[in-house]
């Protein structure tokens, strides 16, 4: 039963309002923030949130909730890291 609850993914949306509030659902690791660039692990990959005086007003990893505020100029999703390959097991094959 614990590979199950494995593949049950957490729902996950987004909520940007005017390019100055963001609400992230879905949120499962948070790997960095700065005022300039916010990376959130998710169950549909990593998110990268880029802007200028980002500030992270909510963080709640239990129940999934990220609401960041300031002047949002990108949101970009990668793959997710959870397969257990880096990049760099990719380069050295």
């Amino acid at each position: 039963m614990n590979t199950e609850k494995k593949n049950i993914k957490m729902p996950h949306s987004l909520i940007l309002e005017d390019r100055k509030s963001l609400v992230v659902t879905g949120v499962s690791d948070v790997d960095s923030f700065d005022e300039e660039t916010i990376t959130v692990y998710t169950d549909y990959g990593e998110l990268t949130v880029k802007g200028k005086l980002l500030h992270v007003s909510k963080l709640s990893v239990e129940t999934g909730e990220l609401i960041l505020d300031g002047q949002i100029l990108s949101l970009t999703y990668t793959e997710s890291k959870s397969n257990g390959t880096s990049l760099l097991s990719k380069l050295f094959k």
